[in-house]
C-alpha cells in the first residue's frame, strides 16, 4: 500500500480566514504551527505522529450533530489545561464520563465558531 498516513483536512466555511485565526489562536493547529516535533513552515502544520482513527459513522448517529458531515477528533496532552485555557477564552468544553475509557483517555467537546463538533 501507498498510503502512510493522513496528509490533511479541507473542510468548507462561511469565513475561513476567521475560522483558520481561530483554530491557531485557540488550538495551534494550522499553516505555520507546530507541536515541536519539527519546525513551523508557513504552508502546514507540524504535527505529532501516532495513532489517527478513520471511522466512517451511519448516517443517522448521534455522537454529532446530524447537519454536519464530520466531526474533527484532535490528540491532546493536560486536557483539563486545555479546558480551562479555553474556558477563560469564552469557549464552552462539554466533558461526559461515559465519552471517557481507560483504553483511549478523557474526551471534551468543544464547537468552532461554525459550528463544527471538536472532540478533544
Amino acid at each position: 500500500m501507498g498510503v502512510t498516513g493522513f496528509g490533511g483536512l479541507f473542510f468548507r466555511a462561511r469565513d475561513p480566514d476567521a475560522l483558520n485565526l481561530w483554530y491557531r489562536t485557540y488550538l495551534n493547529i494550522g499553516a505555520g504551527c507546530s507541536t515541536g516535533d519539527g519546525p513551523a513552515n508557513e504552508w502546514y502544520w507540524q504535527a505529532q505522529g501516532g495513532p489517527t482513527v478513520f471511522a466512517p459513522f451511519k448516517a443517522d448517529t448521534a455522537y454529532f450533530a446530524a447537519d454536519k458531515g464530520f466531526m474533527i477528533n484532535l490528540r491532546v496532552t493536560a486536557i483539563d489545561s486545555l479546558i480551562a485555557d479555553l474556558a477563560a477564552a469564552g469557549i464552552a468544553a462539554e466533558t461526559r464520563l461515559d465519552w471517557d475509557s481507560p483504553e483511549t483517555g478523557r474526551f471534551a467537546r468543544i464547537h468552532d465558531p461554525e459550528g463544527n463538533a471538536i472532540e478533544l
